[in-house]
């Protein structure tokens, strides 16, 4: 992670644009066919919520404007990615745990489960302070038609949310809403996203 000239990027008139906004979050809602991938995990016995995380974290690894991130008046550029989940740890609290991207699904997975399980034992958030951090959030115990996070300055990362999947017949549906800073990308670079993310979650391939 390195601080950089934001004039020298591609946002450089998005920062000058949005930078002081009180409010510069915006968030988008996609409905998105996730029938295959939850065939995956159960023909697997795979999570499905770390599938989602790879293929969110897959998808974000394309676009260069996840590896940005805009903080007060400054930007940063990070060369990786990783992915934050939230887990209900022994006492039946929550605590944060980011699990690096990996291109390798395989090697995603051991992560995944190996840090998770870590943090439900100790009790203690895991956090990587030298990746560009993906949040995500899933509430499963209730379907969700949109959910809108807290604008903060406290976390200006995207942040990829989601409910309870819907089954309909042979399809299965889960919409998905994504939050990001409008100084990190305009709403066409994050429509582009969520299509990759349906594109990965199609392709998903063990």
């Amino acid at each position: 992670m390195k601080e950089i000239n934001p004039k020298e990027t591609s946002r450089a008139s998005a920062f000058e644009l949005w930078m002081t906004s009180p409010m510069p979050m915006v968030t988008l809602t996609k409905t998105f066919d996730i029938t295959h991938i939850v065939k995956v995990s159960k023909k697997r016995n795979l999570k499905l919520n770390m599938l989602l995380c790879w293929c969110i974290g897959k998808a974000a690894s394309l676009m260069e404007e996840f590896y940005l991130l805009p903080v007060k008046d400054k930007m940063f550029e990070y060369d990786k990615l990783a992915i934050n989940v939230i887990v209900n740890n022994k006492k039946g609290d929550i605590n944060s745990c980011d699990i690096n991207y990996n291109n390798d699904l395989s090697q995603f997975n051991k992560d995944y489960l190996s840090l998770t399980q870590q943090v439900a034992d100790s009790c203690e958030s895991i956090f990587n302070e030298e990746a560009m951090i993906v949040g995500t959030s899933a509430m499963v115990a209730t379907e969700l038609d949109c959910i809108v996070n807290q604008y903060t300055d406290k976390f200006l990362n995207p942040m990829v949310m989601w409910g309870k999947y819907r089954k309909k017949l042979f399809k299965i549906t889960l919409p998905i809403s994504f939050q990001f800073h409008h100084v990190q990308m305009d709403g066409g670079d994050a429509a582009r996203f969520l299509e990759l993310l349906q594109k990965e979650i199609n392709n998903l391939k063990l």
